[in-house]
């Protein structure tokens, strides 16, 4: 039988977020003190950080240290309500949303802020062989291929095989891919040295594979030459112009040229959920919902996308970026929307996006940052790029622990989270 999830006795609007992460955490932050009623519901129990997911990735950062129990950060808000749940779809009619274990949800205001996965550009066969970084799964997956890769190279006596094993290969030179790559090297080259002793760690091979003509593209030409001249100093073999054509289990191709790669890391493109499909609206061909200005979703006034769920256009006719300000800052919008609707005001007011920066690490001790009207490279950057993201984490113990952890990997070169969570018989390197 299917039953409602959510009680009905109250007179109070019912405001129903499906998603949260950023945005959705944002929407829940700006409707505080208001005259409704919250459900907060997700298919994962915590809330993720995930500009430094890549660090989970590269073993220089615990799960526990970017990411929190939903239900502890709203614990003090006797208004929002919390399901642990997958949604199948939305019915506007009955105006519920339903979940994958046939139970509804009522609302009087829908926010969709379901994020979005990886795609593969109509090669979805290569999540075989080239995972994506999107969840603390996806995370210590890699970061499991990526420690048994060197285990399995102490032990090969090939030759072939054995730099097949050292070869480590980035699709997409965005800020994800840079910053695996240049974690990745230093890893190699300043972790790991020490610890084996039949390898050289020194011979391990890093590939940055980028279709654009450029790495850290959006940011300025002076700012990704020099991110390209950094990376190559730690190493980082990188490959411009060149799209990715085959990936297959230990090689990848690009342009005319093969190279084998036992663990090899996807940073391109990405896909929405499929929140689109469930509303049976417009889609970009990412899959992201096309909405009005208000971010309410064509046809339906009373549901809003945000964040990596929609395409939306900047005030200068570019698409505003798919990164955490962006959604923080739909999420209040929709949330004091909501509140202005309750108050009686149905002016619709045009969301307008404010780009608070571009900031990217290269390595341990290098960054680069823009902000518009200025730019920064080298230390200064890194500086500033630890303090931004450690003033967004969340509690004080997780500032101070990954605040230690870096300190830890500046001055020793040391990262305590290199563990392989799987039985090496069941890591993805078979």
């Amino acid at each position: 039988m299917i039953m409602s999830v959510v009680s009905d006795k109250s007179k109070r609007h019912r405001v129903v977020i499906v998603g949260a992460g950023f945005g959705g955490l944002s929407v829940v932050k700006s409707l505080r003190g208001a005259d409704v009623d919250i459900t907060l519901i997700d298919q994962r129990n915590h809330h993720l950080f995930q500009p430094l997911l890549y660090q989970v990735a590269t073993a220089s950062l615990a799960p526990s240290e970017i990411a929190w129990p939903i239900r502890s950060m709203v614990r003090h808000r006797r208004d929002v309500t919390t399901i642990l749940a997958a949604v199948r779809g939305v019915d506007t009619t009955a105006r519920t949303v339903l979940l994958a274990d046939g139970e509804q949800v009522p609302y009087g205001s829908l926010i969709l802020a379901t994020g979005a996965r990886h795609g593969y550009f109509g090669h979805d066969e290569w999540e075989a062989w080239a995972p994506g970084l999107k969840t603390i799964e996806d995370a210590t997956a890699i970061r499991g291929r990526m420690l048994a890769a060197f285990e399995e190279a102490e032990r090969e006596t090939d030759p072939n095989r054995q730099q097949a094993l050292l070869t480590f290969a980035i699709v997409g030179a965005g800020p994800t891919g840079v910053e695996l790559a240049g974690t990745i090297a230093d890893l190699a080259h300043d972790t790991l040295p020490r610890d084996f002793r039949v390898i050289n760690t020194h011979r391990t091979r890093v590939l940055l594979v980028e279709a654009g003509q450029k790495v850290l593209n959006g940011y300025t030409d002076r700012l990704s030459s020099y991110a390209k001249r950094a990376l190559e100093k730690l190493g980082v073999e990188i490959s411009l112009g060149k799209p990715v054509t085959n990936i297959e289990d230990g090689a990848i191709t690009f342009g005319n040229q093969r190279v084998a790669a036992k663990t090899i890391i996807w940073a391109a493109g990405v896909r929405a959920s499929p929140a689109a499909e469930w509303l049976k609206v417009a889609a970009d061909r990412n899959g992201r919902m096309l909405v009005e200005p208000d971010l309410s979703v064509p046809g339906y006034p009373d549901i809003f996308g945000i964040g990596d769920t929609v395409s939306v256009g900047a005030p200068d006719g570019s698409a505003v970026p798919g990164i955490a300000p962006a959604a923080k800052q739909e999420g209040i919008f929709v949330g004091h929307t909501i509140r202005r609707r309750l108050a009686g005001d149905e002016t619709q007011t045009c969301f307008r996006y404010r780009h608070q920066g571009s900031l990217a690490q290269i390595g341990k001790r290098k960054a680069v940052a823009d902000f518009g009207w200025i730019s920064l490279r080298g230390s200064s950057a890194w500086w500033l790029w630890g303090i931004a993201h450690i003033y967004f984490l969340v509690g004080v113990r997780a500032r101070l622990s990954v605040v230690l952890n870096w300190l830890w990997i500046y001055t020793g070169n040391q990262r305590a989270a290199r563990l392989i969570t799987t039985p090496i018989g069941e890591t993805p390197l078979d």
